[in-house]
C-alpha cells in the first residue's frame, strides 16, 4: 500500500525517537512534509499518517464513522493503565453510553462548586512552601492537581485511605517522569514483572493496592448514598443510563483512573509552563497583574474565570507546547484521498495537535510566547485544538480550564516569584505529555498584597 510521504529513517531509530524526542521527531518530519506524512511509531499500531492541515483536520473529525472512525482499540498501549472500561478504549455503543453517564458531572454549574474548594487547596499547599528557597514548580503544581482531583473527583479530605491513595498515586505516575520510564508503555517486551523490585513489577504491585483503595471507596458509597455530596464520584454512582442501569464497580474503577491519567498529569504540566512563561517574560506578568488587582481582593471564581487576558495566556500556554501533542486517532473506513494522497481502509491517522500550533501561517512566529494573539484573533476548533476535537473532545476540558485560571490567579495575587534559572525551558516528554524538562524552578520572594486594595485604603486613609 503507497502511503503518503513516507519517511525513510529506518523504523526502529523513527520509533525510538518518537518515544525520546517526540517533538524533534515531528518538527524535522514536519520540515520535509510540510502538511501529511506517515511514520513508524509505538503506540497505535506501528504505521500512522500525521496530519497538520487545519481543513484536513476539520474533514476527519467532521466526518467521524463514516469514512474515519475513531476506534478506542487502538489505544491499547493506555489498558495497563486504565483498564478495559475507560472511555478511551470503548468503541460504538459502549462508549456513547459511558460518556452520556460521566457528561452530567462535568457541566458548567458542576464547576463552580469546585471553585473555593480549587483556590483553598492552592493557597494551602503555597502556604507551606518557604520564602526564599527554591522549589521546582511542576512537583508544586502536581501536588496542588493530585489534591484537587482527590477532593472534588473522589471526594476524599484527610484520612488514612486519602493518604494512601495520595502515596500511592504519586509513586504510579512517577513512571512517566522521563522518557526512559515512559518507555514501559511503549514497547510491551519491558513490560515483564521480574518482581517488586522491577520496574513491570512495581507497577503492578501499586496499581493492584490503588484498585484495593478505590473499590473499598466504591463498596462504602453504595452502602451509604449520600445525595448532598457533589464530588464526581458520587455522581458516577448515582448516573443511570437509558436503561436505568448504573455503572459496575469496574466501570466506576476505569473511568476514576482515566480522570486521574486526562486531569492530573495534563493540568498540572499546563499550570507549570504557565508560570514559567509568565515568570520569563515580564510584561506578560505585569498585564495579568493589572487584570487580577481590578476584581478585588476576593473575587468571584466565576469573574476569574471570564478574565480575556488570563484566558488569552492560558490558551497560549496550550498552544505553544500543548499538553497533549495529538488527538485521539482515527481509522480509515472506506477507500478515500487526503491533500491528494490515496488512503486505503484501516489507515491510522494522528491529527497532530503540536504541529497544528506551530504553523507560521496561523501563528506567525510560532516559537514566540504572545497571548495577544487569542485578543487579536478567533481560532477555528481545528487551528487551536488543545484538547482534542470531534466526539473524542476531552470531557474535562472545563475543569482543567477552570482549574488552570484559579490556580494561577491565587498563586498570582498572593505570592511573589521568580524564576531561579533564567535558561529557557525545553519540551520533554512525561508519559503521554509534553512537560518542561527541568520543571521549572522558582522561588518565593515574598507575599503580594493587591494593589488596588492599597490604593483604596490610601483614599480611604486620605480622607
Amino acid at each position: 500500500m503507497q502511503l503518503p510521504n513516507t519517511l525513510t529513517t529506518p523504523a526502529f531509530l523513527q520509533k525510538l525517537q518518537w518515544v525520546l524526542d517526540p517533538v524533534g521527531f515531528m518538527e524535522n518530519a514536519a520540515q520535509q512534509y510540510p502538511e501529511i506524512f506517515t511514520a513508524e511509531v509505538v503506540g497505535f499500531g506501528n504505521t500512522v499518517v500525521f496530519v497538520h492541515h487545519p481543513a484536513t483536520i476539520q474533514e476527519i473529525l467532521t466526518d467521524d464513522r463514516k469514512k474515519f472512525a475513531a476506534l478506542g482499540g487502538v489505544n491499547k498501549i493506555l489498558h495497563p493503565f486504565l483498564g478495559s472500561y475507560s472511555l478511551i478504549l470503548l468503541d460504538g455503543n459502549q462508549h456513547k453510553r459511558q460518556r452520556q453517564l460521566v457528561t452530567p458531572s462535568f457541566h458548567g454549574e458542576r464547576m463552580q462548586a469546585y471553585g473555593q474548594l480549587i483556590s483553598n487547596l492552592t493557597e494551602k499547599v503555597f502556604s507551606q512552601l518557604p520564602i526564599g528557597e527554591p522549589f521546582i514548580a511542576r512537583n508544586v503544581t502536581q501536588e496542588i492537581s493530585l489534591q484537587v482531583i482527590l477532593q472534588a473527583v473522589f471526594g476524599l479530605h484527610e484520612g488514612e485511605r486519602f493518604q494512601k491513595l495520595k502515596h500511592l498515586l504519586t509513586l504510579l505516575l512517577d513512571l512517566f517522569k522521563s522518557p526512559l520510564t515512559s518507555s514501559l508503555f511503549f514497547f510491551s517486551f519491558l513490560q515483564k514483572d521480574f518482581g517488586a523490585w522491577s520496574p513491570w513489577g512495581k507497577f503492578l504491585r501499586d496499581r493492584q493496592k490503588i484498585d484495593e483503595l478505590l473499590y473499598a471507596e466504591i463498596a462504602e458509597r453504595r452502602a451509604k448514598p449520600d445525595s448532598e455530596r457533589i464530588d464526581i464520584l458520587s455522581l458516577l454512582i448515582s448516573a443511570r443510563d437509558e436503561a436505568g442501569q448504573a455503572m459496575t464497580d469496574q466501570e466506576l474503577r476505569d473511568q476514576l483512573m482515566t480522570l486521574i491519567l486526562a486531569g492530573y498529569e495534563t493540568t498540572a504540566t499546563a499550570i507549570a509552563w504557565a508560570l514559567y512563561w509568565i515568570h520569563y517574560l515580564p510584561q506578560v506578568r505585569e498585564k495579568l497583574l493589572q487584570e487580577l488587582d481590578t476584581l478585588g481582593q476576593f473575587p468571584d471564581p466565576m469573574k476569574i474565570f471570564q478574565l480575556p487576558y488570563l484566558t488569552a495566556v492560558c490558551n497560549e500556554t496550550l498552544r505553544i507546547y500543548p499538553i497533549v501533542m495529538f488527538s485521539f486517532p482515527r481509522i480509515v473506513q472506506e477507500p478515500c484521498e487526503l491533500l491528494g494522497h490515496p488512503l486505503e481502509t484501516g489507515t491510522v491517522l494522528l491529527a497532530s495537535i503540536y504541529l497544528t500550533h506551530q504553523r507560521e501561517d496561523l501563528y506567525p512566529q510560532p516559537k514566540q510566547f504572545k497571548p495577544e494573539r487569542f485578543l487579536k484573533q478567533q481560532f477555528s476548533p481545528y487551528e487551536f485544538m488543545p484538547f482534542g476535537g470531534g466526539v473524542r473532545r476531552c470531557m474535562g476540558e472545563a475543569l482543567a480550564q477552570f482549574e488552570m485560571k484559579l490556580v494561577l490567579a491565587t498563586i498570582l495575587s498572593r505570592y511573589q516569584l521568580t524564576l531561579v534559572d533564567r535558561r529557557p525551558e525545553k519540551p520533554q516528554r512525561r508519559g503521554f505529555a509534553l512537560a518542561p524538562a527541568n520543571g521549572v524552578k522558582m522561588v518565593i520572594t515574598g507575599q503580594r498584597v493587591n494593589q488596588k486594595s492599597l490604593e483604596n485604603i490610601a483614599t480611604t486613609s486620605a480622607l
